[in-house]
């Protein structure tokens, strides 16, 4: 196991002292989601270029920020941009911003991200509730973080993602006019886009959205005892469901044109909790 706390020393005393605030909630952004992080009252932005340790974002779309700000009165941290297992990170480097969360005080934190639509009854720009995840594709991994998960852990476990948030984000959505899907997220590695063969297999599965991020944020921070959400942007059918090419710039531009109802959801519903 990575001695998380020894890695990134350097990391976490940068941000401890950086922070001008403990924050309430904490979230992070997905590929084309970073306009949630301008609908907020921004206190303090940092590049992640400037903090000690910090992995380099490298994927269009993620723009490589920490902003501390506020909604009403609710103080909110938040990543615009992520690292993924795919660019050749190992895990510990992807689960940075879950880490962070933690040592600075933080307990809860809401994932999003931009998923590929399995379930043939959506259809790109619809944002999707996560209600449970498929993480067999990483277990190994995921074990080799955080070891063997002790009996509290895996009780911890058993109300990932949150039911309590979860509610929240349903009833915003409904009071709204905001049409959130319910439905599983399938965690793949990548680094391609999913083959039509995978797709159909987690489609018998029971998968509604595919994607490549995430699931292994939501398994550390559940192992640390924090509570979490995470909402999907589905930004295209993902393959063998539609005929048409796969691009990131698709998945990028759709999630832009949802950001509205997006931000919209999380600002009412982070007000909230």
């Amino acid at each position: 196991m990575i001695d998380l706390n020894f890695k990134y020393q350097d990391t976490i005393t940068f941000l401890k002292k950086e922070s001008p605030f403990t924050p309430d909630i904490a979230v992070v952004l997905g590929s084309g989601l970073g306009i949630f992080a301008d609908a907020t009252k921004k206190i303090k932005s940092i590049s992640t270029s400037d903090i000690p340790s910090y992995p380099t974002a490298s994927v269009e779309g993620h723009k490589g920020l920490i902003h501390f700000s506020k909604i009403e009165n609710k103080k909110i941290l938040i990543f615009q941009g992520r690292n993924h297992f795919y660019e050749g990170y190992g895990l510990s480097d992807c689960v940075l911003p879950v880490l962070l969360t933690k040592k600075i005080g933080c307990d809860k934190i809401i994932f999003t991200n931009a998923a590929g639509g399995v379930n043939k009854n959506f259809v790109p720009g619809d944002l999707m509730l996560v209600e449970s995840f498929n993480a067999i594709n990483i277990k190994k991994e995921l074990t080799d973080l955080i070891g063997i998960s002790s009996f509290e852990a895996k009780k911890n476990f058993l109300n990932c993602p949150s039911s309590r948030i979860n509610k929240i984000l349903k009833e915003i959505a409904d009071e709204n006019g905001i049409s959130l899907k319910s439905g599983i997220y399938w965690y793949t590695k990548g680094p391609s886009y999913e083959t039509p063969a995978e797709i159909e297999m987690i489609r018998r599965f029971g998968g509604d959205a595919a994607g490549m991020s995430t699931v292994h944020e939501a398994v550390f921070a559940s192992s640390l005892n924090m509570e979490i959400a995470i909402v999907s942007c589905i930004t295209n059918m993902a393959s063998g469901i539609s005929q048409q090419k796969l691009s990131h710039a698709e998945v990028t531009e759709t999630a832009k044109n949802s950001s509205e109802k997006f931000a919209l959801l999380l600002k009412t519903a982070i007000s909230r909790m």
